[in-house]
This record gives C-alpha cells, sequence and structure tokens, in this order.
C-alpha cells in the first residue's frame, strides 16, 4: 500500500496554530498546517511497508520515492524519466558536472555569479582544476545588493561551456531576467543550468518555457519538505551524452542485471541513480509536494505578495533598508532587510524569536518569507517588536 494522502482540511489551512502563525522562514524551511501529523503518517506507512513479512517492501517503497520524484516533475512540468535524485542540489551539480563529455569542458569557461548559493561556488572551484575549465565568477557592483544581470550578460562568451544561473539569490531574493540570460545562452551555444531552490513552489516555474538543460532543487523552503533529498531535471536532448562517474546496480535499465561485463546505462534519468537507492527523505517529503500541489502556487504567492508589500513598509517604518528588489516582478518569495551597523542582528533575531516571530539573519541581513501559515496579526507583532528592539 501506498503512503496514505494526509493532507490538511481547507479550515486547518486558513487558521493555522498561532504558534507558528509568525513563521518567516520559508527560504528554509516550509511548513503547513498539519504537517506534522502528515509527515507521521508517511513514516508509519513505511515503517509497515519495511517491517512487513513479506518480499513487497522493495517495491513499496520505490513507488513512494518514484511518486515524489514525478509530483516534482509535474510541478515544473519535466517530462517523466527526466529527473535525477540526489542528496542534495550540491550534489546534483557534482554528478551533472562529472557526467559531460570530457570535451565540454577541457579548455573552456563555466560562468556563476558572486551571490549563488555558496556550496555550488565551492563545488565548481574544486571542480574546476579536475575537469580543466576556468571559473568565471562574476561580481558584485560596490555596495550592491546582487550581481545585475548586464554584467553576467556582459561575462558570458562563448568561450562559456556552462552557465550556472541563480534563479532567486538566497541574500537578497533578487529575481533573474531568466527568459534574457537563457535566450544569451542559446546564441553562446552553452549549456545552461539553474538553481530553482529558492523560489520553486512559490513562483510558477516551467522549464520549457524557457527551454534550459538542467535545473536542481531539494524539496524544503517552499516545497516543505524534508533534508537529505535532491532533484535535479535534466533535459531529454541532453541525457543521451551524459555518463555518469559514480555508477551502479541501479544505474542500468534492469537493475538486477549482474552480468559483470553487461554494464549499459538506463536511457533516462535513472542512469543517475547508482547503489541502493535513498527512500526515507522522499517518501517524508511527499507530503508537502502533495500539499503544494491541492493548493496552487497563485494561492501560496497571492498571500505571499500581500504580507511581502506589508513586510516591506514595516521596514520602511523602522528605516531598514530592504535589499530585496521592491518589485513583486523582480523579487523572490523573501524580502530581506540590512540591520544597521550600531544592533547585533542576531540580538534582534533573538528578541523576535521571543515574540513568535521566527527569521534569520545572514551577516547584517535579515530575511522574511512569508508563506500561507504566516499571519498579518504577526506581522504588526513584527512592527512592534522592531520599534522597540532598534530603539534599546
Amino acid at each position: 500500500m501506498m503512503a496514505p494522502n494526509v493532507l490538511p482540511t481547507e479550515n486547518s489551512a486558513c487558521e493555522p496554530d498561532d504558534a507558528e502563525s509568525g513563521w518567516l522562514m520559508f527560504h528554509s524551511v516550509g511548513k503547513f498546517s498539519g504537517q506534522e501529523e502528515a509527515v507521521k503518517a508517511a513514516l508509519a506507512t513505511f515503517s509497515e511497508q519495511w517491517c512487513a513479512p513479506d518480499e513487497g517492501r522493495w517495491t513499496l517503497i520505490d513507488q513512494g520515492r518514484r511518486e515524489m520524484l514525478n509530483c516534482w516533475a509535474d510541478l515544473i512540468g519535466a517530462p517523466r524519466g527526466s529527473v535525477m535524485a540526489a542528496a542534495n542540489v550540491t550534489e546534483c551539480y557534482y554528478a551533472f558536472f562529472e557526467a559531460l563529455p570530457s570535451h565540454a569542458l577541457a579548455g573552456r569557461k563555466v560562468i556563476i555569479a558572486e551571490d549563488c548559493f555558496p556550496s555550488l561556488h565551492f563545488l565548481l572551484a574544486g571542480l574546476a582544476p579536475r575537469l580543466g575549465f576556468e571559473l568565471v565568477t562574476v561580481r558584485q557592483r560596490p555596495d550592491a545588493a546582487f550581481v545585475e544581470d548586464e554584467d553576467f550578460l556582459a561575462a558570458w562568451n562563448e568561450e562559456v561551456a556552462v552557465a550556472v544561473i541563480t534563479w532567486v539569490t538566497s541574500t537578497a531574493s533578487r529575481r533573474c531576467d531568466l527568459d534574457a540570460l537563457v535566450a544569451h545562452g542559446r546564441s553562446m551555444g552553452s549549456i545552461v543550468t539553474l538553481d530553482i531552490t529558492q523560489a520553486v513552489g512559490c513562483l510558477p516555474f516551467d522549464v520549457n518555457a524557457p527551454a534550459i538543460d538542467f535545473a536542481a532543487s531539494t524539496p524544503l523552503k517552499w516545497l516543505c519538505g524534508m533534508p537529505g533529498a535532491g532533484m535535479a531535471y535534466v533535459s531529454p536532448a541532453l541525457l543521451p551524452r551524459l555518463e555518469p562517474l559514480l555508477r551502479g546496480w541501479f544505474s542500468q535499465p534492469d537493475p538486477f542485471n549482474w552480468q559483470l561485463d553487461r554494464f549499459t546505462f538506463a536511457a533516462d534519468a535513472r542512469r543517475f541513480d547508482n547503489g541502493t537507492p535513498s527512500y526515507l527523505p522522499y517518501i517524508a517529503s511527499l507530503p508537502g509536494l502533495k500539499w503544494l500541489t491541492q493548493t496552487g502556487i497563485r494561492t501560496i504567492r497571492d498571500h505571499n505578495l500581500q504580507l511581502g508589500e506589508r513586510l516591506i513598509q514595516i521596514a520602511d517604518n523602522h528605516r531598514l533598508r530592504v535589499v530585496s528588489p521592491r518589485s513583486a516582478e523582480k523579487r523572490g518569495g523573501t524580502v530581506v532587510v540590512e540591520i544597521p551597523a550600531d544592533h547585533a542582528p542576531a540580538d534582534i533575531q533573538r528578541g523576535l524569536m521571543a515574540a513568535g516571530i521566527v527569521c534569520d539573519t545572514r551577516s547584517e541581513r535579515m530575511r522574511w518569507s512569508p508563506g500561507l501559515i504566516t499571519r498579518g496579526a504577526k506581522l504588526d507583532v513584527l512592527d512592534r517588536e522592531l520599534g522597540r528592539v532598534c530603539r534599546s
């Protein structure tokens, strides 16, 4: 039997527990009303399947993992069989780069922006000497909050083999002009990849509009899932050219082919599997994907935008610099503000936490990401508390 589709009722989705109504952490961990019960039910079903005194466990848990990957594929408009799995986004990118033909990278360039998620830059800096490419990092302008698209485009020439684009940045919630970047990448003959982690599930996204070659995320953040899982779309047109370095019995069309001289890669994205797959993080993340599908991204985004405008007003009330774009069309789901130098961001964060407002800081920047469980009444508390702590 499959994991039950345990979802909150419509009323419970509209009336979150007050303890969670100040949750502004969707840029890190997503929540929905009834989440704990839904995840417990999914894990209980997994336990029943795994401990059952029969041979059906492998088929059942594999179906649960596949269902989660298919839900994510449907969310981003990806065809079945085009989604690979790994432990996280960094591992997805590693598998992808290692699978590219050597001639695709040797003597060429890979381009990434300075305001990328740092883990990807750490990865590429290590891979560059091993795979023979030059890593080009497009820097922010002095005193800028993010890398401008025009600077990224100016550094992107025909020598670039692969571009690593951040759809929405984690430090400013700045949304790139994806249409312009992808069009430029096509004219340069580059492979276009995209980190969609910070916005998928809050902003509508389709891998075909514009068409990209690779996109990765985790089920965390807006997808309301668990750590330990990563998913990536690989264009079906590109898949036949990719031969993953890490391979195993699950990389094959038939995992039960154990003849040592007859290994071949699966035709679809399963070629990126290797040994026995990880199942539990995907099964535990499935309730979040089901909730998201039932609720609809438009509902989530409309609520997010409404509270986002209120958060910008609150920042202005307290003369906090808003480093996120003020335009909704250029902003992800997060409002990022800069805490003045004469205040300790961590101290302000702790003060807000005591008042039921949950957010985080990155250096001098504070991040606020409202989702459906976040309520306007708690933003009034945020306004009041900022008035108190910013005066102290």
